[in-house]
């Protein structure tokens, strides 16, 4: 880091040398994840309104990089009774800035996952006293599935024409099968 750690005891909380010494081995971690880390401030934040279940903490994580979003974290234990341990809040907040500079890398990096858009089809023909149906894709190629492949069991809401997404599953007895099969709305244009 180009500026020195900032940590910061708020919401009545005394400065604690311990906890600052978990929080500057835990921010020394972060530099393995984001080597341009150009400040961070940590606030541990006292909850003493919660005197009756024990002190809930809050941490918030500001970590500054140069021509980017900051990453900012902001662990809010509205519920989570483990945060009545300040080393496990300061745990889990840094477990969370470990993620979002990860992915603040990744796509600096442009080493986003693109995600295929499912394939797309229509009903070609149901039986649904033998419990299946065929689809034909947009390229013409035929596909068979089970009433269990469809989502939310809804195989006798299907009829021909209709249009659904589906997967692509490894070939059976029956040649190519579909798996997930969902109904679409008519919104979308499946090509003959």
């Amino acid at each position: 880091m180009q500026v020195p750690l900032k940590v910061t005891f708020e919401g009545g909380l005394e400065p604690n040398p311990a906890l600052e010494a978990r929080i500057e081995r835990e921010a020394r971690k972060l530099e393995q994840f984001g080597e341009r880390i150009t400040a961070c401030h940590v606030a541990l934040i006292g909850r003493s309104r919660h005197r009756h279940k024990g002190d809930l903490y809050q941490v918030r994580i500001h970590i500054s990089l140069p021509g980017r979003a900051d990453v900012v974290v902001d662990r809010n234990p509205s519920a989570d009774h483990a945060h009545e341990d300040p080393y496990v809040a300061v745990r889990d907040a840094f477990a969370a800035a470990r993620r979002q500079l990860q992915d603040h890398e990744r796509r600096f990096e442009g080493k986003v996952k693109a995600h295929e858009a499912p394939p797309l089809g229509r009903i070609s023909q149901l039986f649904p006293e033998q419990d299946y149906g065929l689809i034909e894709s947009a390229d013409g190629q035929e596909f068979y599935f089970h009433r269990n492949a469809v989502v939310a069991g809804d195989f006798e809401g299907l009829s021909p024409g209709d249009e659904v997404r589906f997967a692509e599953s490894e070939g059976g007895d029956k040649g190519p099968t579909a798996s997930s099969v969902h109904k679409i709305g008519k919104s979308h244009i499946v090509a003959p």
